[in-house]
């Protein structure tokens, strides 16, 4: 659509609203404001929704892989250098990690908290990325014996520090003649680790491969088998792969499986909030209308002299037009770059924001993250700003169009 010199400077001066004309201003300010608002929110909150995916994906991963390999029959891997072997050989994987994992008691002088202990070689805790750039500060060349490495916030809430003893007390111990005696051990505080995700840092303590099967009575067994894909596109095939290869004996499950929980949750949260402040935008748009409207009714006599002076239909619903779609234009362009501002800096506001209040904005115990993530997806963004734009300028269609068909003679004579 090609506008004149002459529509652009009507339709400039149109959005200037004289003294008597407050109201229309005021009314196209709400409806200014609305879509910058909308516009802004809904990318603030898919990029929010798109970073809690990213974030718990990567550390989750960060610490188990694609594909997990547990027996069936509730029995350790007696074989499992074998099944390492075989299944490192599979297209795509990128690493095998055998390991023991079970539930305790840790225990250190009046504390006592229930922690998942993991069985780990030190070789294969540094093929873990998330989990080693969490380690940078430790000297794993200790990591042997009975030294464990505890997660952050677990260390924080029984008050232990990096050299202090703890206790670890397993319910399956040895069966004796007066009844099953729980095993108790004492292990050294070789560090922390923190990767960021609440139920890892506080519930999580890794210690030698060897020192787990001594303590759990497995001498050369595992309970699990962790496999890390190189794609994980690739998780199906290779899943199904591993199954056909360890047969009956061995329970074969993915990330997905023992997530679905928390990414379900995700996307319906995400998906909801996308069509609910949508209606943010829309509610703007109703706003255009009025707006327009009323500035028609009053441009009345303005409408009818430019009508006798030559003026078209058309022209005259370009006018509007214009003025309706400017207040889109900029509106989505201020959401646009406020909403990408916002994204840029919101763990800087989230903690502004707490010291304000005095008061923790974003629990890890109930989001799971210690920190706030936003990723932005452009092709997600792009779509907010077309919908935005393609409402403001629906909304102009019709007031430009009662612009139009306004009947001059009407105009002039009750004036």
């Amino acid at each position: 659509m090609i506008f004149s010199r002459f529509e652009r400077l009507m339709a400039k001066r149109y959005l200037r609203a004289k003294r008597k004309e407050g109201f229309i201003s005021v009314i196209t300010g709400f409806a200014f404001t609305g879509i910058a608002l909308g516009v802004a929110t809904l990318i603030i909150v898919m990029s929010v929704m798109n970073g809690f995916r990213e974030e718990l994906l990567s550390r989750i991963l960060g610490i188990n892989g694609h594909i997990g390999i547990i027996s069936s029959v509730g029995m350790p891997f007696n074989n499992y250098q074998q099944a390492v072997k075989d299944i490192a050989e599979f297209d795509d994987v990128k690493s095998v990690i055998p390991m023991v994992e079970n539930q305790l008691l840790v225990s250190a002088g009046k504390a006592a908290e229930g922690a998942m202990v993991r069985g780990i070689s030190k070789d294969d805790l540094l093929k873990k990325d998330v989990l080693r750039d969490s380690l940078k500060e430790l000297n794993l060349e200790k990591y042997a014996g009975n030294n464990v490495i505890l997660g952050a916030r677990l260390a924080q809430k029984m008050g232990i520090v990096p050299g202090d003893e703890i206790t670890l007390i397993s319910p399956n111990g040895k069966v004796t003649a007066f009844g099953t005696v729980p095993r108790m051990k004492s292990y050294n505080v070789l560090g922390t680790f923190e990767v960021g995700m609440f139920e890892y840092d506080s519930s999580f303590i890794f210690m030698p491969l060897e020192a787990a099967q001594v303590y759990f009575g497995l001498p050369g067994a595992v309970t699990n088998i962790d496999v890390t894909l190189a794609d994980d596109k690739m998780v199906k095939p290779v899943r199904k792969a591993i199954e056909e290869s360890v047969g009956a004996g061995a329970y074969v499950y993915d990330w997905k499986q023992s997530n679905s929980a928390f990414f379900n949750a995700i996307d319906v949260e995400r998906n909801v909030m996308f069509l609910i402040l949508t209606l943010i935008i829309l509610v703007a748009a109703f706003n255009i209308i009025t707006g327009l409207i009323m500035l028609v009714k009053d441009k009345g006599r303005d409408i009818a002299v430019l009508r006798t002076m030559g003026a078209t239909k058309g022209m005259i619903m370009r006018i509007f037009f214009m003025d309706g779609a400017f207040i889109g234009v900029v509106g989505t362009t201020l959401g646009f770059a406020l909403g990408l501002l916002f994204c840029d800096n919101i763990e800087a506001i989230r903690q502004g924001l707490q010291r304000l209040v005095g008061q923790d904005l974003f629990s890890a115990e109930i989001y799971f993250l210690s920190k706030l993530p936003a990723k932005v997806d452009a092709t997600e963004v792009a779509v907010v700003v077309i919908i935005s734009l393609l409402l403001s300028f629906l909304a102009t269609i019709y007031p430009a169009y009662r612009a139009a068909k306004f009947d001059p003679v009407e105009a002039l004579r009750y004036e």
